[in-house]
This record gives structure tokens, sequence and C-alpha cells, in this order.
């Protein structure tokens, strides 16, 4: 063992990972520090056990609405331990990808403890004292439960505890309507519970635009979760199965158990970062540039530690960053327009780079903004879920610079967009690029055909080609003998 090391990081979640295994891997020293699980929330709480319990109410919901392909429709029987113990065999199979025995296979130290800086270069886990020629703080964020009167009374859970029900609620409320909040709420009214969701905006999702977030409302309102927005929760009252949530609306809602899903808290309290100068902002986020270098001497942060967008793909690439910045000495930065992001509910939400909105705000009329409409996507018909859109957002040059998928198989199709908006192509790309047929991803493809055709296809442009054409009948005659 040596106690200095090129890379010391703190936090074993993905950012951690990820840079942890990309120093060794060119060669470097690297230490990871971690008091808990290595994994982190995507592993343990977050991305994995959300998708796998979305996979059982999906095949749930398959069940029950089976009638539309024909089969007989009938009502799931769900045990949700069985349920629960599904979600645990999926991270089982992942989770030998995150542990500490690979970590150690590919020459990280891993170092099982609290880590704290005490000084310029020096970090102390549990009385030893490591020293690093840079650091990395990835130390995550953690649910907020919000001070509302008597909800602590509840028990409330959270995306970290409520992987721990054996039993299915039969109503459960959730406290938020954000991507979080939306996608577990989904999931358990798919299994089988009465699910209120209640969201202080006007409308779900808030971070999309309000059309995203009202044709979402309609979908889980048709599935029969009672969604309630622009109102806020007050107080709680009750006991055992007799709880109640007042609303300042002056409705309430009944329930057995609450889910909180109103945000998160950065873990920075007791790090030490007052020894070393590393500031944070008033939410308690570490500051950071656009290199991911904080106001600490060699100390840089990634993740949901730096407040920015916090999904699993972000933290790994800004590990990926943190691994040439401090240890190659190069000046990459973070491009957030060129990072898509899903909400996976069903229809999933995908978005990359500027929204309509946005692109009308800064370029006005010049906007390209062309949506295609799922009900004809011969893909969707197929399947019985022709519901959702494509929109693609171009700048005044057609250059792709933004893009909404609201559909099945969103997530996946949000990929190529991705792709192009990161070559600063044109929307006529994603026309021209020959998509297989009958698939999800015609959808974006469908809607560039339309700005290729709206340009092409105007009666000016029209009226000159056939003159042309027109002339040409007459010169390429057939050939007589």
């Amino acid at each position: 063992m040596t106690d200095r090391f090129d890379l010391v990081t703190i936090g074993g979640g993905t950012a951690g990972l990820v840079a942890s295994l990309g120093v060794a891997g060119i060669g470097g020293k690297a230490a990871l520090i971690e008091a808990a699980l290595v994994g982190g929330d995507c592993l343990w709480t977050g991305c994995v056990p959300s998708k796998a319990l979305l996979a059982a109410g999906s095949v749930a919901q398959t069940m029950r609405t089976a009638d539309r392909h024909g089969i007989a429709a009938v009502e799931p029987q769900v045990d949700l331990a069985r349920v629960m113990a599904s979600v645990r065999r999926a991270q089982e199979i992942i989770e030998p990808q995150d542990s500490p025995e690979r970590l150690r296979s590919h020459g990280v130290e891993v170092i099982e403890g609290r880590g704290r800086f005490v000084g310029p270069g020096r970090i102390e886990v549990d009385g030893r004292v490591v020293s690093y020629r840079a650091a990395l703080i990835a130390t995550g964020a953690r649910p907020v439960v919000p001070p509302i009167d008597g909800l602590a009374d509840a028990d409330p859970l959270t995306s970290d505890t409520v992987w721990d029900l054996e039993v299915l609620p039969p109503r459960l409320a959730v406290l938020g309507g954000g991507p979080i909040g939306c996608e577990l709420g989904q999931a358990f009214a798919r299994l089988g519970s009465s699910v209120t969701i209640v969201e202080a905006q006007p409308t779900l999702v808030p971070i999309e635009h309000t059309d995203v977030g009202t044709f979402l409302a309609e979908r889980l309102s048709a599935e029969g979760i009672d969604v309630r927005t622009g109102v806020r929760a007050q107080s709680v009252t009750g006991e055992g199965a007799g709880w109640l949530l007042h609303l300042d609306d002056g409705t309430d809602v009944g329930f057995d158990r609450i889910l909180v899903a109103v945000g998160r808290r950065p873990n920075t309290t007791d790090l030490g970062l007052e020894s070393v100068g590393v500031e944070t902002d008033d939410r308690g986020y570490v500051v950071i540039d656009d290199r991911l270098v904080t106001t600490g001497d060699r100390i840089y942060a990634a993740g949901d530690v730096t407040g920015k967008m916090p999904f699993t793909h972000v933290a790994a690439n800004h590990a990926r960053l943190v691994v040439t910045n401090a240890m190659l000495r190069t000046r990459r930065s973070v491009d957030y327009d060129r990072i898509p992001w899903v909400t996976f509910t069903d229809p999933e939400i995908a978005r990359v780079g500027l929204d309509a909105a946005a692109a009308q705000a800064r370029w006005g009329d010049n906007a390209v903004v062309q949506r295609y409409d799922y009900t004809h996507l011969d893909r969707a018909v197929t399947e019985a879920t022709n519901r959702g859109w494509a929109e693609l957002v171009g700048d005044p040059k057609r250059r792709l610079v933004g893009a909404t998928v609201v559909g099945e198989a969103a997530g996946e199709s949000i990929a190529e967009l991705t792709a192009w908006i990161a070559a600063g192509a044109k929307i006529d790309a994603v026309s021209t690029t020959v998509h297989a047929y009958p698939t999800f991803s015609e959808g974006p493809s469908r809607a560039a055909d339309d700005v290729l055709r709206a340009r092409y296809f105007d009666p000016r442009l029209t009226r000159l080609t056939s003159k042309l054409l027109g002339a040409l009948r007459g010169i390429d005659k057939p050939r007589t003998t």
C-alpha cells in the first residue's frame, strides 16, 4: 500500500468508479474512499432498481391491457415481495462490475471509511492520512424530506428506502411530480396500488415543456392515477392506516404510505471542504467551473454533488473529463447541450439540447421547429402505442440544436439525435440517413422529412421544377430504330 496517489476520490458512485478505473487504466495510482456500498445510488437506490421495478409494472400493465392485441386481458396477481426479489436479482447481476474486488483487480486501492480533507493535499480516513496529486469529490446527493407538519410521523418513504417494502401499499401518495415521483408512482400503480401524485408546479415533470407535462398527466390519469398539480402539501394528520395529506386547495389525500420525491440535497457536510478552500453554493452543491475544477487547489468535483444534470451518464462523462484534465493537464469542458436525459415513464420522455421555446426565444421565427405525431408512425401503430411525438429543433441554418421525443423507446431514439448534434449536423442528415422500417427511430426521421419537404416543395420551387421536367420530357424521347 502507498499513502500517496495520483488521484484520491471520495465517493464510490458512478463518478468515483469511472474516474478511479480511468486513472488506474492509464498507469496512475488511484484510491477510492467509500463509507457505505460501492456502486452508489445508481446501483442500490436509483437507476437499476427503479428500472427493474418499472419493468415489472410494464408486464403487469401488458397483462391488464392485452385485449388491445386481441388477447384476453387478465388482472395480474402481484406479490410485491417477489417483485422486490426480482429487483435485487438485477442488482446482484450488475454488482460485480461495481465491486471493490473488480476495482482492486484493476489496481485501484479501495479504502473503506469516511474521507475528510484535513489540509492541502491530504485526506484522512478513520485515522489514516493519504496524500494526493489531485482529488475528486464525488459524494453524490440524497433525498430531501421537507419540514411539512406531521409528515415525519407518517414514516415517509424516499427513493432510498422504498426498496425495503415487501407489501404493496393499498393507497400510495407521491409527493413530487418530477421524474422520480412519476416513474415510481406509475410503477406502483401498475402493480396495484391506488396512487395519487401531488405536484406543486402547474404541470408534471416541470423541467420539461408544459405540453410534455400535460400529456404525461393525461396518460397517467388514463391509467387510474389521481394527478394533482398546482397544489402544495400543507400538513399530514392521522395514524396507522388512516393518514391524510392536506393540500392548500382545501382537499385531502388519503394514504397508507407516502413517498417523498421533491428533490435532493448534496452530501457535502463534514468533508472538511473549508480546510482546502472548496466553496459550495447556497444549496450546498460544490462550486465548479466548466472543466469541473473547484475553488480548491487540484480538487475536482463530479456527479450529483455538483448540482448539474443528476444522471448516471453525466457523472460518468464528468469522471472521464476529470481523468484527462487532472492527470494529463488537458482543458476539456462539459457541453450540457450535447447530453441527453430520459424520464422512464410510459411513454418515455427524452430530450437533448434546446427545446422549441428556448430556440424561439433565441432566434424568433428563424428557429426551425418540426413535430411528427406518432399517431402516424407505423411501428407505433403495430405496437398499439401510437401516442407521443418527435420534435426537432434547428437554428436558422437548419443545424440540429435540440430534440424532444415522447413515446415508446424515446430513450433509444434520442441517442442518434445526440450524435448528430455533437457532430454539428443539419436536420437534413436525420432525413437522409436510412432508418430500418418499421422502427421507433423513424419518428425523428419523419420530422426531419417534413422540414425538407417544407423547404424543397414550396410553390415557387415546385413551379421551377415543373418547368424543368416539362423541358426534359421534350428532350428525353425514346429512341426509335
